[in-house]
């Protein structure tokens, strides 16, 4: 299994699990799991988790910016380069499919190329990359992408949201709890 997290799944395992694992067997089970690259921290997660709610994240997860742990297991996954699979067929379903068009009525073409572009460049695009890089690089390993959005209400975006896009793709999305859930040998009690 591969899991790629996004900000939003970070910051919940933060505010509403973390706090409650006093025994640190969560913490130590998420470190596990990235230190042996089965869930994936991408480089724009990290940048957004720098200015999230004054580094909350970060500071939870010390290990995500210690340099020592980042070297030896080559953290966080850099996307710079990162390209689709196909990447004609991609950047047509881009103006296609996920786009809304209500919202991309409102611009002139090199307004939309401009938002298009800061898109493609974006967390978001970033994590769904990498999931379809994994599913074509490993076609018998599952490769799950971890966000707490719904596809529900788009916000007047210009785009759909990672689960709109993933459904799109057959990438398969979970929110935190689902990933908790899957995680083998860790049993979680509140007390």
């Amino acid at each position: 299994m591969k899991v790629v997290i996004d900000t939003s799944s970070l910051m919940s395992l933060v505010r509403y699990y973390l706090p409650f694992d006093k025994k640190a067997i969560l913490f130590e089970a998420i470190k596990f799991r990235i230190a042996n690259g089965e869930i994936l921290v991408i480089d724009k997660i990290i940048e957004e988790c720098e200015f999230l709610k004054s580094g909350i994240v970060l500071s939870s997860l010390s290990f995500l910016t210690d340099k020592s742990f980042n070297k030896t297991y080559k953290l966080p996954l850099n996307t710079e380069f990162i390209l689709p699979p196909a990447p004609a067929k991609f950047y047509r379903m881009v103006d296609n499919n996920f786009v809304v068009n209500v919202q991309r009525a409102r611009f002139n073409e090199t307004q939309y190329d401009s938002l298009k572009n800061d898109f493609m460049n974006s967390a978001d695009m970033k994590l769904i990359l990498t999931c379809l890089n994994l599913k074509k690089d490993n076609l018998t390993e599952d490769v799950f992408l971890v966000t707490e959005e719904t596809e529900i209400s788009n916000d007047n975006k210009v785009f759909k949201k990672i689960p709109a896009i993933c459904s799109q793709l057959d990438i398969v999305t979970m929110n935190i709890q689902q990933l908790i859930d899957k995680l083998d040998g860790v049993e979680i009690e509140i007390k």
